[in-house]
């Protein structure tokens, strides 16, 4: 497949990475153009493009940028096939992004990126952490596999979008059409968690669309507290605390 990652960070290069590795033709674009990321992308497998040049001739594009640059590529995604595919793989981050109005009133997250956009997109790869995404991956059927949610209004985008989690060395969740991918977002039980598809199932009927966000900045705060760096483990542990059903 051919395949367009904007965004060339620790999920984006990531996700190259694996994709590249498993046969796909990768273009990555980074912040900083072609030149910046010559050295990893060749290290990585992909081809090092400008943002508008991973769009051209491709079946699929991973969007793997901070959550508030999206309205800045919009411009590239004009002349884009609208069969396809669009994956949205950020998170909404306040502290970050600044504030964005809708959001704060309750918009899910890929709603408003598809509707920045202008064309639809299927939420996935951004409910597991950098780490996790990196050495976290197991071949398809060991029973401890991790599963991912993810969440489209399209059925064929979704079964792509699912397909490419799959060679990254994950297990997929059908969440929903992408006006319930709120259920994935930070501050739910199924953010960075890393569940087996069962117990995926179970956070995502748990989730509390009201205390998400609440205890998404809870856990920002509780990290950025912290007078030294919690360990991975240490960092999967308390995101199920926090977020557990009660």
């Amino acid at each position: 497949m051919k395949i367009g990652i904007i965004g060339a960070g620790n999920i984006g290069g990531t996700i190259a990475r694996k994709l590249a590795g498993a046969g796909h033709s990768v273009k990555l674009a980074g912040a900083k153009g072609p030149d910046d990321i010559r050295d990893k992308a060749a290290e990585i497998g992909a081809i090092p493009v400008a943002a508008q040049d991973a769009v051209e001739d491709v079946e699929a594009i991973i969007l793997s940028i901070p959550f508030a640059q999206i309205p800045n590529v919009a411009s590239v995604f004009g002349d884009v096939p609208a069969n396809v595919v669009v994956i949205d793989t950020s998170n909404y981050y306040p502290f970050r992004d600044g504030n964005i109005a809708e959001v704060d009133e309750g918009k899910p997250e890929s709603v408003w990126s598809s509707e920045q956009l202008g064309r639809p997109v299927v939420k996935a790869f951004n409910a597991l952490l950098a780490e996790t995404l990196a050495n976290g991956g197991m071949p398809e059927g060991t029973a401890t596999r991790i599963a991912i949610p993810v969440a489209g209004d399209d059925a064929h985008a979704k079964s792509i979008a699912r397909e490419l989690v799959n060679e990254t060395g994950f297990d997929t969740l059908d969440a929903g059409d992408l006006a319930s991918s709120w259920r994935q977002q930070p501050g739910t039980p199924a953010y960075c968690t890393e569940l087996t598809l069962t117990d995926l199932q179970s956070a995502l009927s748990a989730a509390d669309k009201a205390r998400a966000p609440l205890d998404r900045d809870a856990l920002i705060k509780s990290f950025m507290e912290e007078k030294s760096p919690l360990s991975h483990e240490q960092i999967v542990a308390r995101n199920r605390k926090m977020t557990a059903p009660r």
